[in-house]
C-alpha cells in the first residue's frame, strides 16, 4: 500500500512534513489511571503555558490556518482539530477518556501541539494520499451510517475514493476509528519542522515510547515531505 502526498500541497507550504508510523499488532485496552494522568497533566500545562487568546499564533496552529486559507478552507468556520482541542482545554474543559490508545495519542498530541490522527488499518483497503478531491469521493461523518458527497476541490485525506478526513485536519471519519480492538494503525502526524527538536520529530518519539512500553507490536516510522513524497508499506 502507497501513501503520497501530492506535489500540490506543497505548493500550499513547501516546508510540510508528515510524520507517519504504521503500527501492527498493538494491544489496546481501556485507559488506566496512569493514561488519564497524563491526559489530564497535558490538559492543565496547556493552561498554564498558553493564554487563549495566543492560541492562534501558536507556531504549529497558526501554520495549519495559513494552509487552510491557501487551500480555500475557511479557519474559523472549520477550526482544525488541534485547535479544537485546545480551546476546550484552555476554556476549562476536559477531554473524555475513550481507551487507553486515543487518549495517549491526545495526550501526545496536547503536549507537542501537533495534529494527531490515528487511523485503524481494517478500515483501510486502497492507497492512501493527501489532495484534492477530484469530486467522486465520498465521506462517513463520526457516528453516521450514511455517506456524504465531497465537492471537487477540497483537501482531504483520502484511501481510494473514501475520504479519512475532511478539509485537510479538519473532521475524521466513522471509518479508521481506534476501538479496543484495534491491532493495526496508521498514525499521520502533521508539522513544518523535522528536525530532532521539532515539535513533530517529539510527537513521534513519544508515541514510539507508548508502542513500545504500553502496546507493544512492530511499527514503522516515516517522515514524508516535498523531496521524498510517498511511501509504500
Amino acid at each position: 500500500m502507497k501513501y503520497t502526498v501530492k506535489p500540490e500541497v506543497f505548493e500550499l507550504n513547501p516546508d510540510l512534513c508528515f510524520g507517519i508510523i504504521v503500527a501492527r499488532g498493538v494491544g489496546n485496552s481501556a485507559a488506566s489511571a496512569e493514561d488519564t494522568e497524563r491526559l489530564r497533566n497535558a490538559e492543565q500545562h496547556a493552561r498554564e503555558t498558553i493564554k487563549e487568546e495566543e492560541l492562534k499564533n501558536q507556531p504549529v496552529i497558526n501554520g495549519y490556518r495559513l494552509v487552510m486559507e491557501k487551500a480555500g478552507i475557511n479557519p474559523n468556520k472549520f477550526q482544525n482539530s488541534m485547535e479544537a482541542m485546545m480551546k476546550r482545554v484552555l476554556k476549562g474543559g476536559q477531554l473524555p477518556t475513550i481507551n487507553a490508545l486515543v487518549d495517549l495519542c491526545n495526550a501526545i498530541s496536547i503536549e507537542n501541539q501537533v495534529s494527531l490522527g490515528g487511523h485503524a488499518l481494517e478500515d483501510i483497503h486502497d492507497d492512501l494520499s493527501v489532495g484534492f478531491t477530484g469530486g467522486n469521493e465520498k465521506f462517513l461523518p463520526f457516528g453516521a451510517e450514511e455517506y456524504e458527497t465531497v465537492e471537487a476541490g477540497e483537501l482531504v485525506f483520502t484511501s481510494g475514493d473514501v475520504v479519512q478526513t475532511r478539509k485537510w485536519v479538519w473532521r475524521q471519519s466513522e471509518l479508521g476509528k481506534m476501538t479496543l480492538d484495534t491491532k493495526d494503525v496508521f498514525f499521520q502526524l502533521v508539522g513544518f519542522d523535522d528536525r530532532p527538536e521539532s515539535p513533530l520529530i517529539h510527537a513521534l518519539d513519544s508515541l514510539e515510547e507508548i508502542l513500545r512500553t504500553k502496546f507493544g507490536g512492530a511499527w514503522v516510522r516515516y517522515v514524508v515531505k516535498q523531496e521524498n513524497n510517498w511511501i509504500e508499506f
